[in-house]
């Protein structure tokens, strides 16, 4: 069968389907010229390219709220605060990046932020789960925070999961699906991903077809869902370095006052290949002209 009627079949499909198709009517007659619509190679490639929709996570978490919110988290109804207009300040660029904004293109696969740092002891863990309860705080968009940090797995700890199954599971059982491991919480519009089981070849796991995989689905709904990767510290894990080139952000915490200069600039030349970069100074004594933590673009 030749591409023509290839193409023609395939339509036939789609209407029966109840696809709507930009375009119908009889195949050429055999021999005539091989032209056909400028929007038939489009809509028939893009049909079916989307990777499978999302769904809702089907197990929830209870999130130990108070000792969160006694450590200096963001948790619902703690009220205004200074580090609440610090992350509104952080979060902004982020979103215009993820879904396009006003003086903000939106960039190929915005959605998808990076939270890591030099070192370890930077804060990066800190950052990454305010700026997810801040964004949460949004009211257009769901907030996914994925621990990608399989050795020290502090987000799981932190927030009650350290045994339960989840992103090193998903890559390596495939009959695991995202929304068996994914976990809602009790905060409005944040979901968990936990590190999941350790495995030796983590770094490996992360660099894999099947994460690529993951992240273009994750990718393709910007919409839906932001997500925030808790990764571990660049010069200490080579997961990190295997993390930064899929994704659409990376945010280098450096803690100020503490980080040597080389370890940030060795740093940021492990990131050559991340579209968007940005540093965050964490713990700085005195405030920056905008933030207190100083938010730099690079």
């Amino acid at each position: 069968m030749g591409t023509i009627e290839q193409a023609s079949q395939r339509l036939q499909e789609l209407s029966r389907a109840g696809v709507e198709v930009p375009w119908s009517g009889a195949a050429p007659a055999a021999g005539a010229p091989a032209e056909q619509p400028a929007a038939l190679a489009g809509p028939l490639r893009d049909v079916g390219a989307r990777p499978a929709p999302l769904i809702d996570p089907r197990q929830t978490i209870e999130l130990p709220l108070k000792q969160l919110a006694a450590e200096g988290f963001l948790v619902p109804g703690a009220g205004r605060s200074r580090l609440m207009d610090e992350f509104r300040a952080i979060k902004r660029p982020l979103l215009g990046n993820a879904v396009g904004a006003k003086g903000h293109a939106r960039e190929e696969r915005g959605n998808l932020m990076m939270i890591t740092s030099s070192l370890p002891g930077e804060g990066k863990s800190f950052i990454a789960l305010n700026l997810a309860l801040s964004l949460a705080m949004e009211v257009d968009y769901r907030v996914l925070l994925v621990d990608a940090d399989p050795t020290r797995r502090m987000s799981s700890v932190r927030l009650g999961a350290a045994e339960r199954p989840g992103l090193l599971d998903l890559l390596t059982q495939p009959k695991l699906a995202l929304e068996e491991v994914e976990l809602a919480t009790h905060v409005d519009k944040l979901t968990f991903l936990p590190a999941g089981t350790p495995q030796e070849l983590a770094t490996e796991v992360l660099g894999s077809r099947e994460m690529h995989a993951l992240l273009d689905r994750l990718a393709a709904y910007p919409e839906q869902r932001i997500v925030v990767f808790d990764a571990p510290p660049l010069l200490h894990a080579a997961e990190a370095r295997a993390l930064a080139p899929q994704m659409g952000q990376v945010v280098l915490v450096v803690k100020a006052g503490a980080t040597p200069r080389g370890s940030v600039q060795h740093a940021l030349s492990l990131l050559h290949e991340c579209p968007l970069v940005m540093t965050l100074l964490n713990q700085a004594r005195t405030p920056a002209e905008s933030s207190p933590y100083g938010y730099y673009a690079y």
